[in-house]
């Protein structure tokens, strides 16, 4: 490409794949653009790949509605990179930015069925988000069995994938996985991830030994209900998982690692875009004055050293529900619940 074509790489030119539209497709996803070769992987099987989220998105992010959040245009620059270039998106910002929100406006937009999430705590290990193998439940089955060892037709009932090993099944079309706040993590995570983001596989030890005496084994999902055919104990992807990485930046990530990620900084919501995450969830919010509400939200973040976008919710919630009873939300006590509402993040909680 010659390096001066960068108008035809501004945002909503047609090489873009996520708009940030929030709308759900008309009609489902055909595929992607071609991977990089580097990035091409050999995964096979037929996994279903299911398409209701029980309502996920809708509580985390509204409604599609026509008013509903506008991106940034950088953010829509780099989700469109890290889906051309199959790279997970490290996605840093303060705490109620809506960086975890973005996988799920992703996942609705490109009609790739519900999230996977994983949340990481500081006990998360690598493992746990790949699979489980429940031992001690399959020993004390066999054993109301009355039988002397488990049963090796049944191994497959005591594995459940994780969000990270579900992600990684052979599907037709990518899964959208979102790694929650991964700086909470132990220090050795990131580095951890990373051969699992090169290869695109894992192992299933407890399957490897199984394989010679029977190559395929039906294990559970982190799909609701959902199972999948583990081949020789490994699981491998056909297309790479679109990965939604938060981090609220306690803490740096190693080189290496950085060097496998595309990186999106997400600043705070402006009064436009509050106004549409306000609308995806109570549409018109009729009875109460949205902008001034708005208006008094930003001038608390301001004053307060940043407020999450959840506390501006809480706000409409309570001002909506003060309207729709016949009571003035000015009256009484509403600016001591909002001063409640709006504390700062960063405040002693015995203040």
């Amino acid at each position: 490409m010659n390096a001066n074509t960068g108008s035809s790489m501004s945002p909503g030119a047609g090489w873009h794949v996520y708009q940030g539209t929030g709308q759900a497709p008309a009609t489902p996803l055909a595929g992607l653009p071609e991977p990089p070769p580097w990035r091409r992987f050999s995964g096979v099987g037929q996994v279903f790949r299911p398409t209701d989220d029980g309502g996920e998105g809708d509580r985390r992010i509204g409604l599609p509605r026509a008013t509903g959040r506008k991106p940034h245009d950088r953010e829509v620059l780099m989700v469109n990179a890290a889906i051309y270039l199959r790279r997970p998106l490290l996605v840093t910002g303060s705490p109620g930015t809506g960086k975890s929100s973005l996988a799920y406006l992703v996942s609705r937009e490109l009609g790739l069925g519900p999230v996977l999430r994983w949340p990481v705590t500081s006990r998360t290990v690598l493992k746990d988000g790949l699979y489980l193998y429940d031992a001690i439940g399959r020993v004390q089955a066999a054993a109301e069995r009355s039988g002397t060892t488990p049963a090796e037709s049944d191994l497959g009932d005591y594995i459940h994938l994780g969000p990270l090993g579900t992600a990684l099944l052979p599907f037709e079309l990518p899964r959208v996985l979102l790694i929650d706040e991964l700086d909470k993590g132990d220090i050795d995570l990131p580095n951890d991830l990373l051969n699992v983001f090169e290869e695109g596989e894992y192992h299933i030890p407890e399957l490897v030994r199984f394989a010679a005496r029977q190559p395929d084994v039906r294990v559970l999902t982190a799909d609701r209900g959902g199972s999948a055919v583990v081949k020789d104990g490994i699981v491998r992807c056909r297309e790479f998982p679109i990965v939604i990485i938060t981090s609220n930046g306690e803490r740096e990530f190693p080189p290496a690692f950085l060097r496998r990620c595309l990186k999106l900084h997400v600043r705070p919501p402006d009064f436009d875009q509050l106004g549409g995450m306000v609308a995806a969830h109570f549409g018109e919010a009729e009875g109460i004055d949205l902008a001034r509400l708005i208006a008094d939200f930003l001038e608390h973040s301001t004053q307060r050293g940043g407020l999450a976008s959840d506390q501006l919710l809480n706000a409409v919630h309570l001002a909506t529900q003060l309207a729709t009873s016949g009571a003035h939300q000015l009256d009484g006590d509403w600016n001591d619940l909002l001063n409640a509402i709006w504390h700062p993040l960063t405040a002693d909680l015995n203040e």
